[in-house]
Order: C-alpha cells, then structure tokens, then sequence
C-alpha cells in the first residue's frame, strides 16, 4: 500500500536495552480532510527517513500491521501499526496524479482502411 502527504514530523532514532531500532514519521495527507499519519521505520530503514526534511511532499510504501494482547484482567485489545519500507519525494502538490503529455515527435494518426487496397480476399468463406 501507499501514502500520500506532506512530511509534517521526523522524530529522532529510538534504541531499546534490545537493540531494535525505531523512528516515525508523521505525514499529513492531502485529501479533503487531511489525517495527520503516524508511520515507524524499523531497525534498517530508519535511514531512509535521513534525506527528508518538514514540509517535504512524499509518497510512502506501507505494510499495515496487527496484533492481539490479552491483558492481566483477561480483556483481549487489538493494536494497529503502520510500518514504512520505502520513501519518495513527490515534486509537486501530491493531490493531482501526474499524467503525461503527449509527445511532440509522434506520428500523426492516419484514419485511412489499411486494409482498402486488399482485392486479394484469402478467407476461405
């Protein structure tokens, strides 16, 4: 899956006694509404959160991803957490898709039967 938004928080690298390695990203989405969207990087891809800066157009390859925890009372909760695996800056707003323009150096169509010229009908019927 994909994000789309606007670079609105980086946070530092977060190391556990572990060693497992953690930083988010907060991404504000440019839609009608915008969400303000929490994403981890884990472990070696929190390089890739390096080159960016606030205010920043990007779009973001996401896994979503769930677990179960039953407490020590017995109540089972859900949690969801969205990880990021790749990350591209947009060059534009983000809110429009990019389409391409047709290429000046095209041949003109011609709206001739290729096909007008043919007396030689080889179909057997």
């Amino acid at each position: 899956m994909e994000l789309q938004g606007t670079v609105k928080k980086i946070t530092d690298v977060q190391t556990f006694a572990s060693g497992f390695q953690k930083r988010e990203m907060v991404i504000l989405t440019q839609e009608q509404y915008p969400q303000p969207i929490n994403i981890e990087f884990l472990q070696d891809k929190i390089n890739l959160l390096d080159p960016l800066k606030e205010g920043e157009n990007v779009k973001v390859g996401i896994n979503i991803r769930g677990r179960e925890w039953v407490s020590p009372q017995g109540e089972t909760k859900y949690f969801n957490s969205i990880t990021g695996w790749r990350v591209e800056k947009v060059m534009d707003n983000g809110s429009e898709p990019t389409q391409a323009s047709p290429s000046q150096s095209a041949a003109p169509v011609s709206n001739e039967n290729p096909f007008a010229g043919d007396d030689d009908d080889d179909l057997p019927f």
